[in-house]
């Protein structure tokens, strides 16, 4: 029989990948911050129409920036903290799901047991 199990990512902190993540954090901000700026406009372009009742749709609006604004303070967040680990540090990246053979007279604790791949710019170095 097979299973699905959870394998958690690590990834090992490098320069390269901290560069790429600074990189990654920095262009998703910018992004967001367009995307701030578009939704304004959209705003002000739906006003002048007036086929929208205006407090209804403001609230919309606002409520659509402010999460982009949010997501930028996470980010500023994420860059703070990115600056203040040390190379060699061990950040987890996502959460995979695996199969597992499981058969009669397997190790049920063993196969439970939750692994983890420990990737190294971009090279698998380990599985726990």
């Amino acid at each position: 029989m097979k299973i699905l199990q959870t394998v958690l990512v690590h990834q090992v902190l490098t320069e390269t990948s901290k560069n790429q993540l600074l990189e990654k954090y920095k262009g998703k901000q910018v992004q967001l911050q367009k995307e701030g700026d578009q939704l304004r406009f959209e705003l002000k372009k739906l006003e002048k129409t007036k086929k929208f009742q205006p407090t209804s749709l403001k609230a919309h609006f606002e409520k659509e920036i402010s999460k982009r604004q949010e997501q930028v303070k996470l980010l500023d967040f994420k860059i703070e903290q990115l600056d203040i680990l040390p190379v060699g540090s061990e950040l987890k990246e996502r959460e995979i799901q695996a199969i597992v053979e499981v058969e009669v007279g397997s190790d049920w604790d063993e196969l439970v047991q939750t692994k983890t791949i420990i990737v190294k710019d971009g090279i698998v170095s380990e599985i726990r």
